[in-house]
């Protein structure tokens, strides 16, 4: 499939993907992972990236996360052309436009969820007093109010990975992307974070989820299919509800 449109093309796009191929090279082998990969998503779509290993959906969401560069094709992010940007800008832009959300939560150990959250504004330069109060509200977001002078250890694996997911909103970015969000959780929890992306979607979030899991990914309004480094199926969930 050449050519994929946003599911609703009214909204200016979050990420505009266009003809990206990326090979990785190491002088003795050339390994072709993206072959021509061209997607578009408007701001306030859901969408979930699937496929086997191997299919390119990790390739492909660290270069919609700014944490790798394609070989060729172009890549808008927010309206921003992100293709030719050296690393300094790139870094800037994560910063700005983009709140990750990994498997392995990636938390400061010693750190108490409060200050994890306000981190990314630290970098930011924002004054402490200003951060901590946006990570206190990142936290209310996320139902963990009255948890924030609790360190990682004290928390539950979905505990923290709430945590993470309020990091990443911290500095209201344009995209959300979370890498398999519940991988390291049991199902329950698993569905009470979905339940919690699907309110943050319903709110105006963009978010770009990549799943192995198709319970999980059928809380998205569109599901991606990767094989072999191609697009080969873009299903757009009209009459979405969420699995039970």
């Amino acid at each position: 499939m050449s050519s994929l449109t946003p599911s609703n093309s009214e909204r200016p796009l979050a990420i505009d993907l266009r003809q990206i191929e990326k090979v990785y090279d190491n002088g003795l082998l050339k390994v072709t992972v993206l072959r021509g990969v061209t997607l578009a998503a408007a701001q306030g779509e859901y969408i979930a990236i699937m496929g086997p290993s191997g299919s390119g959906k990790s390739t492909l969401m660290n270069l919609i996360g700014c944490l790798d560069r394609a070989t060729s094709g172009t890549y808008a992010l927010d309206g921003i052309d992100v293709s030719q940007l050296d690393d300094n800008a790139l870094a800037d832009i994560r910063l700005r436009k983009l709140g990750f959300v990994f498997q392995g939560f990636n938390l400061l150990a010693r750190t108490d969820a409060l200050r994890n959250v306000a981190l990314p504004l630290f970098y930011a330069g924002v004054p402490t007093k200003r951060r901590l109060a946006l990570a206190q509200n990142a936290l209310d977001q996320v139902g963990l109010g009255d948890r924030g002078r609790h360190e990682p250890s004290q928390l539950s694996g979905g505990e923290q990975q709430r945590v993470a997911i309020a990091r990443a909103l911290i500095n209201n970015p344009a995209v959300l992307l979370a890498d398999e969000p519940t991988g390291n959780l049991d199902s329950n929890t698993g569905e009470e974070l979905m339940l919690l992306f699907s309110k943050l979607h319903e709110s105006g979030r963009t978010i770009i989820m990549v799943t192995h899991d198709e319970q999980i990914a059928r809380y998205a309004r569109r599901v991606i299919r990767l094989r072999d480094g191609l697009i080969v199926g873009d299903t757009i969930c009209d009459s979405f509800a969420p699995p039970r």
